[in-house]
């Protein structure tokens, strides 16, 4: 038998299920999966990711059984929301080939953190975001609504919804038609319940939120793609915190539009609109034409990659 080509849909320890390409790409029926490895010790070509592969990625596959096949290629990915693995020193790639990014956030239990939303977008590349705001049937202070208005200012698709409103989920539902959605979030916001009443099942375990911390207990411990017959869902594990993935910091204002206009008018370029004399983005800070938290929180993000260590430093064992 030749190579054949699917999508990976879930991976757990070098473990990958493969569904073979058919006619219905959204459908969970009539197809093939394969459970797969990466056949030899490393993929030719491809980087020193901590993941060589990914939910959502395109393969090659050799079959060896009629359910078992070796990996032998990874196709180049379009899109993907990608982390910062800290202890390992390099980029994890949580989702790929996406469509758009539902970044999930919750106005209470855990409380309504901006600063994650953030990150999150700051994480994708090649795909748009949808910011959730779910549980919005519980109070939300002033301020915290208006800041997650500001999204939608800037640029930003936002929502808000309950996941126990049917008519939020039907709607919701119209924005993921013909697309495969990653959805991220911080653990106990909702996003698995979210998850499972979107698909019609209860596949995905719905945790309590840790009194504790205030934040939910991890429910979702690795992604998993789920078929929903017109769309695809890519749940992601729920985090208590998020890294910035960028290499390159001058890159990372592409998650921050409200900068780009006045980016162009510094007197250096690129600018990082943080040491930099002469900033346009600056001045319109201490204009009050910028929101000053959303600026703190694109600060926070540079500090996090320059205290980050040399890649010689790495341990990447």
């Amino acid at each position: 038998m030749g190579f054949l080509s699917g999508v990976v849909t879930r991976g757990i320890n070098n473990i990958y299920s493969v569904d073979v390409e058919n006619d219905q790409p959204f459908s969970a029926e009539c197809r093939t999966t394969y459970e797969c490895r990466i056949k030899g010790k490393v993929l030719q070509g491809i980087d020193d990711d901590y993941n060589p592969i990914a939910v959502g990625d395109t393969v090659r596959l050799v079959p060896t059984s009629s359910t078992e096949g070796l990996i032998v290629q990874r196709m180049d990915r379009r899109s993907s929301f990608i982390r910062w693995n800290a202890k390992r020193g390099c980029d994890q790639i949580v989702a790929a080939n996406i469509d758009l990014v539902v970044i999930v956030g919750s106005s209470d239990e855990p409380p309504f953190r901006p600063r994650f939303i953030d990150r999150a977008i700051a994480c994708t590349t090649g795909c748009p975001v949808l910011i959730v705001l779910n549980k919005c049937d519980l109070l939300i202070s002033e301020e915290e609504d208006n800041r997650f208005r500001l999204y939608e200012k800037v640029g930003f698709d936002v929502f808000a919804m309950s996941a126990y409103d049917e008519a939020g989920i039907l709607a919701l539902k119209s924005r993921l038609e013909g697309k495969v959605s990653a959805f991220v979030g911080q653990s106990g916001v909702g996003k698995s319940t979210l998850v499972n009443a979107l698909a019609g099942i209860s596949r995905q375990k719905v945790g309590q939120i840790s009194e504790k911390f205030n934040r939910g207990r991890h429910t979702t411990n690795h992604s998993i793609m789920i078929k929903c017959g017109t769309f695809a869902i890519i749940d992601t594990p729920g985090v208590k915190e998020l890294l910035v993935p960028h290499s390159d910091p001058a890159a990372m204002v592409q998650a921050f539009p409200e900068f780009i206009n006045y980016a162009s008018k510094c007197s250096f370029q690129p600018c990082l609109h943080w040491h930099e004399p002469d900033c346009a983005v600056k001045s319109a800070l201490e204009e009050h034409i910028l929101d000053p938290d959303r600026y703190e929180s694109y600060i926070r993000m540079l500090v996090s990659i320059e205290e980050r260590p040399e890649e010689w430093e790495s341990d990447r064992r």
